[in-house]
């Protein structure tokens, strides 16, 4: 890292420390670890955008398909969903298994102008037994105990197992589009992401029988201690008392250090990893892809094989960091995925930070969460100033308050702007 990033980072963490001092370290911890979290998924849209250059805008569907990791694991099986409708979903799968291995079948066997119409009529004919036997069983699923369950629960593993399946979910995904769109031009490819992910979006809201739907599933399994069994426990006490500090605030304080150890030691392990990658041959590579595409075909890479390798691999960061959101949040709400929050938001990160360079992408993640989180209170404050010197009723004071909390979105765009502006690169740049 330059002196200049070092500087940056100091800065970063004194407003953070600010915080702490001046309102209180449960707010700066929750920060620090929406702040790492946010880091990990700016690090996974660097790794597409900054070695590659693809342009990913389905990053929420990526992160989605990491907080459903966090239920299918760590939930505990509801036995009583799976007697009543477990049985049609395993044969659903296989009636889908066995459609698709049929088409593949049809499209090696047939040949001439039959291919395709065979291959069709077996698609089709697969698709109502598989609805045939699907549907009773999500019927069943569903109307088994919907107010508490409605689904079928998970494997009652330990969470942090979640953060592994997360980020291979997302794989798969990512292979899959990568296989149908990596061909197609960067605006197409942004156009199928977003598509792509609207529909994971849409699947996760709409089949209860997997994830309660927008039900949401909530007390997740947590990797660290639950506050008030802390509160009963004698070490704690006397910690606390050591320390002068009030046992109710101390463990929730003790509880977020947690997360944040936890956090930053996947942000390190998956930082030292990138940084590997970005000063091997392979990252060479894919920098000289990005930059002329044809001269590195003239060179006899496979520029799509390595693109799909690429995006593969910043979408499993993505699904990472969407299963630790799920984690922290201690449950699963697919109303809360929206593209400002989990893409436009992290795209600002990567290019305010600097796009191509790992430790801007980190910083950006810093910088614009805490942003994102201070602004309001911060734009209340300055309205409040702004407004002293107006009458009480003053429908000009009303409207400028009420507009206080918009300050955000106001904020995102200013600081866009003036990056772009002043170092288009990045606050971080790129090493040429």
């Amino acid at each position: 890292m330059t002196r200049s990033g070092l500087i940056l980072y100091l800065c970063m963490a004194a407003l953070i420390a600010l915080v702490g001092f001046a309102q209180s370290w449960n707010l700066a911890l929750t920060i620090i670890n929406l702040c790492l979290i946010s880091a990990i998924m700016a690090l996974g849209v660097n790794i597409q955008w900054g070695y590659a250059g693809l342009f990913n805008v389905g990053i929420m569907g990526f992160a989605a398909l990491g907080g459903l990791a966090g239920v299918l694991v760590a939930q505990p099986p509801v036995g009583g969903a799976w007697a009543a409708g477990g049985a049609g979903i395993g044969l659903s799968l296989l009636a889908l298994l066995g459609t698709v291995g049929a088409v593949v079948l049809v499209r090696r066997h047939v040949s001439g102008r039959w291919r395709n119409p065979a291959a069709l009529a077996v698609a089709v004919v697969g698709y109502f037994v598989i609805r045939a036997v699907f549907d009773p069983a999500v019927q069943a699923i569903e109307s088994f105990d919907p107010a508490r369950t409605g689904y079928l629960g998970g494997l009652g593993l330990p969470i942090i197992l979640s953060w592994i399946v997360g980020g291979a979910f997302a794989a798969a995904a990512a292979w899959l589009v990568g296989k149908v769109a990596l061909g197609l031009r960067a605006d197409y490819l942004a156009i199928a992401t977003l598509g792509i992910s609207e529909i994971i979006i849409a699947m996760l809201k709409n089949e209860d029988w997997l994830t309660r739907g927008v039900k949401n599933v909530s007390g997740l399994p947590r990797p660290v201690p639950i506050e008030i069994q802390l509160q009963q426990t004698e070490w704690f006490l006397d910690l606390a008392a050591r320390l002068g500090a009030n046992p109710i605030t101390f463990s929730s304080i003790y509880v977020k250090l947690c997360y944040a150890i936890l956090f930053a030691i996947v942000l390190v392990i998956l930082m030292w990893l990138a940084e590997r990658a970005l000063n091997a041959p392979w990252g060479r590579m894919m920098r000289a892809i990005r930059d002329n595409r044809d001269a590195a075909e003239a060179m006899g890479k496979d520029v799509t094989a390595r693109h799909l390798q690429t995006f593969i691999l910043g979408s499993a960061v993505v699904g990472v960091a969407g299963a630790m959101l799920t984690t922290l949040d201690g449950q699963f709400t697919p109303g809360q995925y929206n593209p400002l929050r989990f893409t436009f938001l992290i795209w600002v990160m990567v290019i305010v930070g600097g796009s191509g360079n790992n430790w801007g992408a980190v910083l950006g993640g810093f910088l614009i969460w805490f942003v994102w989180v201070e602004a309001e209170p911060a734009g209340i404050v300055l309205m409040n100033l702004v407004t002293a010197g107006l009458d009480q009723g003053s429908a000009v004071r009303a409207h400028l308050l009420d507009a206080a909390p918009h300050a955000r979105l106001f904020l995102m765009g200013l600081i866009l702007l003036l990056v772009l502006r002043f170092s288009p690169r990045g606050l971080i740049p790129e090493r040429r």
